[in-house]
């Protein structure tokens, strides 16, 4: 019901700015709850930001001073700002969305994009 589209991405020297952007197409229902994940090569998938149904933005205290999530309404779209990207923050990113009666139930989203790639250099 939902496809996630995502966006930006790219190659980054360290101190750099990227912004990703995540267009859901279909249901508003199944992407009233939106995050961003990320997977650093050779780790596990890790959330790192969230918006609630009610717009409530969320970032991962690590991340909290450099990241900020966003959503467009009209546009059905969730961004990531990222600043002062590290090599660290290097790895895929993705967006995910589901409705969120269904994500509390089943503790996840269902919906994911294809993913995007951030590569930080030194």
């Amino acid at each position: 019901q939902v496809q996630l589209v995502q966006s930006g991405g790219g190659s980054v020297q360290a101190g750099g700015s990227l912004r990703l952007s995540c267009r859901a197409q279909g249901s508003t229902y199944y992407s009233s709850c939106m995050g961003w994940f990320r997977q650093a090569p050779g780790k596990n998938r890790e959330g790192i930001a969230a918006i609630g149904v009610d717009g409530t933005p969320t970032v991962t205290e690590s991340l909290r001073s450099r990241f900020t999530i966003s959503k467009d309404y009209a546009q059905n779209s969730l961004y990531l700002q990222m600043s002062g990207l590290q090599p660290e923050d290097t790895g895929m990113y993705y967006c995910a969305a589901d409705a969120c009666a269904q994500k509390l139930a089943n503790g996840g989203y269902q919906y994911w994009g294809e993913g995007t790639q951030v590569t930080v250099f030194s």
